[in-house]
Parts: C-alpha cells; structure tokens; sequence
C-alpha cells in the first residue's frame, strides 16, 4: 500500500510539473522528451542511458492531440471559407451584434469570447488584424497603422461594424454548417458560407506545432477575373498583391507552393544628388523596421548616410541624405542589398480540409473556391425556389379555399379529422395544378384565416401575386438552369460594385541580384607586407593596398608562381614574397594578368596572359608547371588587356649571340591561368625592362539595356546600346529636359521619366523642340553636350516650360499640327531640323518655331545620312574574351575539380 500511495504521489507530482510546462513544450514544437533524462518520464528505475525506454503519461497521446488542435483549431485557416476559428467567431459575434451601427471593439471581443476558449487578447489582436485589412470590418477610431507599425487604440476605445462586402459575401444561414460551441451552450458555424476567395485576398500566417502556413494576400479585382476565368474554362495566373505596396519579383513565385520565393523592394527614387525617398515599403516590414535596418547597417560602414527624416503619415515618406561624393545609385543598391528595404518571403499554402492539413498552390485554391461558391449559390437558388414554390403553393390553395367557400361548412364537422377528411375531398379535382401533395400543415393553415381576411379577399389580386410568384420561379428556375452564367454575373456584379479603389498596388518587376561586393561601402583599408607575406587591415605600419570592406575578397601573387584568393582580415598570412595583391572581383573577366616565369630552377622561360574567374577561397593555384625552384621574372595585371612591351636581356652564356631583344604581348593569346605559355628561352635571363605600355588587346565591350529590370547588363539582354571602349559614355535624356552622359557602369539606376538612352557621339549634335512657359512660344534648338561630367537642363527653366520632341538623328524632321482658330484649319508643316536651325550652345534659347498655336508637334522619319566610320584599332582584332571562356573551361577539365564561385 505504501508502495503504491508513493508511486501515486509521484504520478501527481509528475504530471503537475508537465503541465506547467506545457506551454513551453508546445512553443518549442515537436521534441525528443526522453533527451531530458528527468527518471520519471520512464517506465523502470534504471539508468536510462543504459536501456531502453518507452514514453508515458501525457506524451504518450496528451502532446498528439495538443499538436492537433493547435493546427486544427487555432494557427491554420480552413479551406472552405479561409478563416482560422478565432477570425470565424469574431465574423459570427459582429453578425449577431450587427444593427446597423458601430459596437465598441471591446463589446465584440466579450461576446466573441462565448464561442472562443481563449483570452480577450487574442481576440482583439485577430480583429484588429482583420479591420487592417480593409475588407470585412467597417473601422472607427484609431486601428493602427501598418506603414509605421504603430498599434491600435485600446478596445474600449475603438468600434467596428460589418462591411456591407462582408453582408453580402459571408453569410447565408439557411445554408450555413451549424455546430455547438466549445461549452455546448450556443450554436456556431463550422464554417461560414463565403461566396468569395477569401483565404486569398487577406492571405493567412500561422505556426502550429509541426507545421506552418503562409499564404500572402492577392489582389480583389485579379481574383475575382480569374475566378470568372475558371468558370468559363480560360487560363489564369494569380500573383500576389500587398496593402504596402512596394516592388515584387514574382519569377519564383512557384503557385505559393512550398520552395517557392517573392523578393520584395522598396520603391526608392533619388530627389535629388543628395538626397533619396522612399516612397513604398515591402510587404512584412514598416518604416520603423526599415529605418533600424538602415541604421544598423550604416553604423557597420555597409552604407554611409547623413541622416533620415521619417515623414510618414497617410503615404511613407522616408526620406535618407546622404554625404556630398556619395553615389545615390550605389546607396540604392547597397540598401537593397544590406536593410530590410529588400527581403525574401517564402510562401507556404498550407489549408485545414476533412480536419486534414492539405499543403496544396493558390491556383488550386481559386478553384476549390470557385467551386464552392457556385455549390452555395445553387443551395441558395434551391432554398429560393423551393419558398416560392411553397408560397405559390398556399396561395393557390387559399384562392380555391375562398373561392369554394369551403369555410362555410366547417360547422358540421366538430373535429379534426373529419373536418380535414372534408377538405381533401374539396381539393381532389384541382390536385393536378399543385406543385406537391397538400398536407395536414396546409390545412391547418387554412383554417386559422381569420374571416376579415377572407371577406376582403380580392381574386384578382390574388392571381396577380400568384402571376408574380410563378415569373419569380422561372427566373430561379432559369439562374439554375444556367447555373455558371449566374455565378459570373454574381462575380462581375461584385466587382463592379466593391472593385473600385481595390487596384493592385504593388508593382510586379524582375530583379537582378545585387552583389554585395560591389555596393558595400570600403571605409576601411588594407595593407601588406610583401617580404614577409602578410596582408590585412590591420598592418596600418605597413604598404597601403586599396580601400575595401569586410566582404571583400583579397588576389594574392606570389614571387614563387603560386596565386590564393582569400578573404579580407585584419591579419593573414599566405607566403613571403609577395609580388601583386589587389581586392578580387570574381566576374572580372577583362583584367588580365601578363606573366613570365622560369620553369624550375634552371629550366626555360615561359610567357603567357591570362585571367581569373571562378576558384576557391583559401587554396594555392600554381601558375607555373609546378617544379622546384620555378619563378615569376616579370608580373603586370590589366584592368582592360593592356599589352606591354618588355625588353628581355640574357646572361653572357657560352656561344650566344643575341643578348637582347623586346616581346609584345600583343603577340600572345589569352588563355587559362593553367596553361604553360609560349616558350620565350632556354637561355639564363639577366632582367626584364618595361620599353613600352600597353594598350588595351579586348574588343570593346557590348553593354545591353534591360527594360524589364531597368538596368545595363553584358549578357546580352535587353535592347544593344552598342559596344564601348574604357572611355565611351552613355547618353541620358529625360522627359523633364535634363540631360547627362555617364560611363556605362552595370550598378546605375534610371529614372523613369528617361526617354532617350544610347552611346554618345560627342560630334552628333541634339535636336529639340519644346515650349518656353514664359514666353509661351514654341522654340527649336540644335546643340552638342559641353559638359560631360555634368547634368544639364537644356530648356527653359520656369514652372510651365516642356519638352514636345528630341531627337539625336543627324537630320532630323517634324511635322507640326496646328489647332483650328476660329473655325480655321492651318494645314500640317513639315520642318527640316538641320536646315531650319544651326548648331549653337546648349544654354542658347534657339529659334522661335512659330507664332501660331500649336495642337501636336510629331517626330517624322528622319533623312539619310552616312555617318562617319570610326577608325578601328589593330589591336582591337585581339580577342580575349572569347578565348578566356575556351581555356578555362579546358582548365577545368584538366584539373578535375569544380571551382567555387566566391560568395
């Protein structure tokens, strides 16, 4: 007895500690209990790291069935109406407390908690966050704010009512799936009867134990085409749309399925050189996330700014100054890159269907949805007609009643059943003309009219009520004949009706990946020590390398023929004799490195040109043929294949004649950095002199514009701007009269007023047209850039001013339209730019055009011209580029490994 009164003290003793640290068991999700090592959780005494044991008591089905209602009944939305059971009986209580007016959020949540087991916390946060969403809940008073973050108003202090979308789409209860509360005392929907894609406009967010759901929000309108699409059997594709805006890269998008991703942007616009704007946040964030992550990241150097001023109110407003010599496009970037102004979202459409998780794409949701909402209408337009048929029904059978004054011999039968005997036999010549079979209901019906009643009764109203009864059931009859015809009409009624002001809101565009490495800022500096081979950024003592940052990666050479790439450090050591070291960019393929090298100690001396893409951190790479005692005689690197000239001298050895004599690397192809090279002696070298610089051995490089992504690239998408040498610049031309000329640089942004883009020829003259608000005249001008460092604006300045037409042909024509004055037509003029005016300069307010008001001014074709051929180089017939990507590869093969790309 004692025995057993112990173990029962311990079993009570257990279980009092396992509940009070449920909570925190389920928190942490799914775990191996038996790892605890608490001896109690085991069936016997012994050591349990030495047998094997068996859990009991609660986890044996407790935590189950805790996992299973956390997924069920509280952290996933069901798929038949997209609520999760607390935003269900939030939408039931505002039902029954629904008058018209506005009830106290606080009045709400205490009803709600009737159905809900639950706090009166976790009610009003899943109010508040049904209310942000704009759809379903009428707001007043202070809701918060999903810009800034900022939280609602305390619930006794806000109200809210039902929308009259939320009215019309959720609830019907004639048809709604009834079920008891969790204390058996009131009847609640199991779900409602929502005739809309619900789960999908507001979208859903969940952990359960176990398992998590994250379906984001789409746009009303979009789900309300596509839903009609599916009805009439036509393709569609969904992508998400969010209250915050922003910019979304869909390409990954993947059906919001599982492994699916969404970058979403930011939408930042340079005011001015000094100063940027945001203007729209990323869904999941809020201007006060957003400015921590930019602070965050400019106090560990990534980006380097002024200041911020948070203007946000109704709109966001963020504006970020920046130091004078910032760029803004590289900030842009390096915001993108470093703060929250870019995130990835990884979608994860997980619904409750049978009581099941059912983990299934957003295109396959619209369509359950859709099929849904057309079983509701159907019950609904069933119930309908079945009313109507029943209204029909008794008052026909009240027209013969009265009609045959069958009340008057009710006297003669004194009770029920040979009084309804009677009424049957009354009614068997007229059974053929009713819907259905008269029943004891219809005739106690009938006797309960009271006599006014039938002594007003008028029959030709009675048979145009009738008349109006049978139109009504053909309608239903013919909705129910053409059932998806009236579910697309239900579907466009709604969003003609709710639609407008719901357009999308976030703007859908691809995104190029943005390297770090490229628009981090470099606030610190490196250094080596190349005699004793250690570099890094905190060598301040020793020789200065180049700015860099703590991403960056560092190229070493060293004397001994080898090569590493390593990450920046404050101190590293790689091998003495250092020769050339410089901060390493991995897509670099046109620096070139020119090299000579003794093969071993005494063996001949090779040449050869080569670059370096893809290798791994942190690992030797022997550029020569790996003997004892190679070395490397002579060592250039080329940001743009510059080939050099060098000038060899031999040592005096036996018989030799020529002593000296100059190479050009113009002369020697770009290959891989494993190749060995071109033989250049077998003969001991006394030294190697520099005779001549080189000049660059590539072909100009071709740089594309990609519309889609707004930005230049060298993979050939997009529209060719043409190919450009180290100084060839680009031409910009915006809509407000500004121009500029910039160095095609892969990172540049664009503003979206930008309307002409192409290389520059600095002798080709601009031809423009635009109209002058001061003097309210139309003027022509012909000018050349004179400034290309500089932006310029090259009409007038004031309020009013606008450019009509520009254009960089060489002979340009347009043709004016003149608006009809006092009931005169002017007929079209044709204008020949070149001739009409000479080129002056681009501050010169040029040429009046004419005095007459003008409707349209239009570019026409322009007329022929044979521009002037650029001398091509000898040089430029070296190809480097092409032969690169041959060699390594080669490379590659040779070396049976696959190199990394640096990260």
């Amino acid at each position: 007895m004692k025995d057993e009164e112990e173990d029962n003290i311990n079993e009570e003793e257990t279980n009092d500690e396992l509940e009070s640290t449920n909570d925190e068991i389920a928190d942490e999700g799914f775990e191996d209990i038996v790892s605890t090592g608490k001896n109690h959780f085991y069936d016997n005494d012994e050591n349990p790291e030495d047998t094997i044991t068996k859990v009991t008591g609660m986890y044996k089905d407790w935590f189950l069935d805790y996992a299973s209602y956390v997924i069920l009944e509280r952290a996933v939305p069901a798929i038949e109406d997209g609520f999760k059971p607390v935003q269900r009986r939030i939408m039931h209580s505002l039902k029954e407390l629904d008058d018209g007016r506005y009830n106290k959020v606080a009045n709400v949540v205490g009803h709600t908690m009737q159905y809900h087991p639950h706090g009166d916390a976790s009610i009003g946060d899943a109010m508040v966050q049904i209310g942000q969403k704009e759809l379903l809940i009428d707001c007043q008073g202070n809701w918060g704010n999903i810009l800034t973050g900022d939280s609602a108003a305390a619930s006794r202090y806000i109200e809210a009512r039902l929308s009259k979308f939320a009215l019309e789409v959720l609830y019907s209860p004639k048809i709604t799936d009834w079920g008891m509360s969790y204390d058996g005392r009131r009847a609640e929907p199991n779900n409602l009867p929502v005739k809309f894609p619900l789960l999908l406009a507001q979208g859903a967010e969940g952990i359960a134990v176990g398992l998590s759901t994250k379906v984001l929000p789409h746009n009303f309108n979009e789900l309300i085409d596509a839903s009609i699409k599916i009805l009439k059997g036509k393709p569609f594709t969904l992508y998400p749309d969010f209250q915050t805006a922003g910019i979304a890269d869909i390409s990954n998008y993947n059906d919001g399925l599982r492994g699916g991703r969404v970058r979403v942007r930011a939408k930042i616009s340079q005011l001015d050189k000094q100063t940027l704007v945001i203007t729209q946040i990323p869904f999941s964030t809020n201007t006060s996330t957003l400015i921590d992550s930019i602070l965050k990241a400019n106090e560990k150097g990534k980006i380097k700014i002024k200041k911020i001023e948070d203007n946000t109110a109704a709109e966001v407003e963020i504006l970020i100054h920046l130091f004078p010599g910032v760029s803004p496009d590289k900030t842009i970037d390096a915001l993108y890159a470093f703060t929250a102004c870019e995130s990835s979202i990884a979608p994860l459409g997980c619904v409750i269907e049978d009581n099941k998780p059912l983990f299934i794409g957003v295109s396959a949701m619209l369509k359950i949805s859709t099929e849904r909402t057309v079983d509701l209408l159907k019950k609904e337009l069933e119930i309908q007609l079945e009313e109507l048929k029943n209204k029909w029904h008794f008052s026909t059978l009240e027209k013969i009643f009265i009609r045959e004054e069958m009340y008057i011999d009710f006297k003669l039968y004194s009770d029920r059943e040979s009084l309804y005997e009677y009424m049957y036999k009354r009614f068997e010549p007229f059974a053929k003309s009713f819907v259905r079979d008269i029943e004891d209901e219809d005739l106690q019906k009938l006797t309960q009219i009271p006599m006014i009643r039938i002594t007003r009764f008028d029959s030709d109203k009675a048979d145009d009520f009738i008349s109006k009864l049978e139109d009504e059931m053909k309608e239903v009859q013919h909705h129910l004949d053409n059932l998806i015809d009236f579910a697309i009409d239900y579907f466009t009624r709604l969003k003609e009706k709710y639609g407008k002001g719901r357009e999308r809101q976030t703007e859908l565009r691809s995104f190029e990946n943005i390297e770090a490495t490229k628009v981090v800022l470099r606030n610190t500096k490196l250094y080596v020590n190349k005699e004793e081979g250690f570099f890094g950024t905190g060598l301040k003592k020793d020789e200065y390398v180049a700015d860099c940052s703590d991403i960056d990666d560092v190229i070493v050479f060293l004397r001994d023929g080898k090569m590493m790439i390593a990450k920046v450090d404050d101190k590293k050591f790689v091998g003495k004799d250092i020769i050339h070291i410089a901060v390493f960019d991995k897509n670099d393929k046109r620096t070139i490195y020119n090299m000579i090298y003794r093969d071993g100690k005494n063996g001949s001396t090779f040449i050869k040109r080569f670059n370096v893409s893809g290798v791994t951190r942190d690992k030797f790479y022997d550029l020569t043929q790996e003997k004892p005692g190679s070395q490397t005689l002579y060592f250039s690197a080329n940001p743009n294949g510059e080939a050099e000239v060098v000038t060899i001298l031999l040592r005096q050895v036996g018989s030799v004649k020529k002593l000296k004599w100059d190479v050009d690397f113009t002369d020697i192809a770009i290959k891989g950095r494993a190749s060995r090279g071109n033989t250049v002696t077998k003969y001991p070298i006394k030294k190697i002199e520099l005779k001549e610089k080189g000049i660059s051995t590539l072909r100009p490089r071709k740089v594309w514009f990609d519309d889609t992504v707004q930005r230049l690239n060298v993979d050939g998408r997009g529209e060719l701007l043409g190919e450009f040498r180290p100084n060839d610049r680009l031409l910009i031309i915006n809509q407000s009269g500004k121009l500029k000329t910039i160095i095609p640089e892969l990172t540049t942004h664009f503003d979206e007023d930008m309307i002409v883009l192409e290389k520059w020829h600095p002798k080709k003259p601009i031809s423009t047209i635009y109209y002058d608000g001061e003097k309210e005249r139309y003027f022509v001008k012909r000018f050349l850039v004179e400034n290309e460092n500089k932006e310029e604006i090259f009409i007038t300045e004031h309020e009013k001013s606008q450019l009509e037409i520009v254009s960089t042909d060489w002979r340009p024509v347009a043709e004016l339209i003149f608006a009809k004055v006092k009931g005169v037509q002017k007929e079209n003029q044709t204008i020949d730019l070149e001739q009409f005016i000479a080129v002056k300069g681009i501050k010169a307010l040029g040429n009046q055009l004419t005095a007459d008001k003008l409707k349209q001014v239009n570019l026409l074709e322009s007329l022929p011209y044979e521009e002037p051929e650029e001398p091509v180089a000898e040089e430029m017939e070296v190809s480097g580029e092409d032969n690169v990507s041959d060699d390594i590869q080669t490379e590659l093969d040779e070396d049976g490994q696959i190199t990394l790309s640096l990260e």
